[in-house]
Parts: C-alpha cells; sequence; structure tokens
C-alpha cells in the first residue's frame, strides 16, 4: 500500500529534531492529561458513592462505631468522622492541656476541617496537570506550525519557486501540528471543567457531612434532626470510649 507523501507517517519521518521534538512532547501531554482524566474520574466516582453511604447509612446506624463501619475502609467520610471522634476523646482526656483553653466545638470543628481539607487536598490533585495541558497544548502545537511554515519559506526560498509540491509537504506539517495541539488541549480543558464541576459537589457533601458531625458531638443530635434515632447513643459511645 503506497503511503501517502503528505501524512503522519511522511511527516515523522521526513522532519527534523525540532519537528520530532515537538510531536513527542504534544503525544507525552495528552497521555499525562488522559490518564489524569481517567484516574481522577475513578475517584470521582468512588467518593460520589462513598457520599450517597454517608448521606444515609452512616445515620441509620445506631451509634458511631457502627456508622464509621458503614462506609467501609479507605473512605474520606469515614475519615472525617474519625478525626472528630479522635479529636473528642483527646480534648476529654488530656485536661489542663495549652489546647483545652479552646472550648471542645472549636476544637473538633479545627479537626473535622483539617481532615476535610485533606480529602479536599487529594481530590484537587492531578488537576494542574490538566489546566497545563489545556493551556499550553495549542501553542505547542503553533510553535510546530511556525516551524512547518518555516520550511516551506526555505523551500521557496531555494527552489526560487513556489510551486505546489515544494510547499506542500512543510505546510502539510503545520497544519498537522495545529491539528495536534488542538487535539491535545480540547480534552484536556473539557475534563478539566467536568472534575472541578465534580469536584465542588463532593467538596460541598463533605463539609455538609463535618457539619452534621460537629452537630452530633456537641449537642448530640445531628444538625438537620434533632431527633435523629441513635444520634444522642453515638455521641455517648464517643465520649464514653474516651
Amino acid at each position: 500500500m503506497e503511503v501517502s507523501p503528505y501524512g503522519l507517517e511522511s511527516l515523522w519521518a521526513q522532519g527534523d529534531f525540532v519537528t520530532k521534538g515537538v510531536a513527542i512532547l504534544l503525544v507525552a501531554m495528552s497521555i499525562a492529561s488522559w490518564y489524569v482524566i481517567a484516574t481522577k474520574a475513578l475517584q470521582l466516582m468512588q467518593y460520589r458513592r462513598a457520599a450517597r453511604a454517608a448521606g444515609h447509612e452512616f445515620w441509620d446506624a445506631t451509634s458511631l462505631p457502627e456508622g464509621v463501619a458503614t462506609l467501609g475502609e479507605a473512605n474520606p467520610f469515614a475519615a472525617i468522622a474519625d478525626a472528630g471522634v479522635i479529636a473528642m476523646r483527646h480534648h476529654e482526656a488530656h485536661k489542663g492541656h495549652l489546647h483545652d483553653q479552646l472550648s471542645v466545638s472549636d476544637w473538633i470543628t479545627l479537626s473535622l476541617r483539617q481532615a476535610i481539607d485533606e480529602t479536599s487536598a487529594k481530590l484537587q490533585s492531578g488537576m494542574a496537570v490538566l489546566a497545563s495541558v489545556g493551556s499550553t497544548a495549542p501553542f505547542v502545537g503553533l510553535f510546530g506550525t511556525v516551524w512547518g511554515i518555516y520550511h516551506a519559506l526555505v523551500a521557496i526560498g531555494t527552489s526560487g519557486q513556489a510551486s505546489i509540491d515544494k510547499v506542500a509537504g512543510p505546510v502539510g506539517e503545520a497544519l498537522i501540528m495545529t491539528a495536534l495541539g488542538l487535539a491535545v488541549a480540547i480534552p484536556a480543558t473539557f475534563g478539566y471543567n467536568a472534575l472541578v464541576r465534580g469536584n465542588k459537589t463532593v467538596i460541598a457533601k463533605l463539609n455538609k457531612f463535618g457539619f452534621d458531625l460537629h452537630a452530633l458531638f456537641v449537642t448530640g443530635a445531628r444538625a438537620n434532626d434533632t431527633n435523629t434515632p441513635g444520634a444522642s447513643g453515638a455521641k455517648l459511645v464517643a465520649v464514653g470510649g474516651a
């Protein structure tokens, strides 16, 4: 089968080190962005399932340990609940320390906020890669375009005539580089925007869960339901275990 003189194979075979370097860079950026999109999408799906469990199964439990057990392991909501339990027990068991000047409400708030911030940081990890690829890939492709046009001008100057067979190859190279840059940047940009929206939803649920936990530890009931079954018992388990 005859290979087209203006295809990708010819571009790679005829391109110099700059052209090949730009192509390799764009391919590497594409692989990195798709890897981040795939891994962060799976993580987001996992966190959404955890959020549903934290919104239903957790509050249907009759005690705090039972509620944490319903969340399972490697669950960010379980980590937040554990942080609240540890803060509550630590505050009760270390009376007279410097942090005892803080009220139990403030101490639990700090502990829950730290746990939420750690989970938020995990959600945001890798997003800088997508932002960087989405903003720089078009310019990398543009650099390849400029380099291809430069080759076309050199071919014209060398031959002394602007015939189509002299400039078709370099101009085709330039257009391919433009297309590659856009092909890398567009998925990265769409992926970044979709993941940012998903992360905001999960972070909002994390904050809501932390707010309900704070109310549970301090008042003995969930913030939006003072008659939640098992809420008072959950607090007693947390304090009684100190």
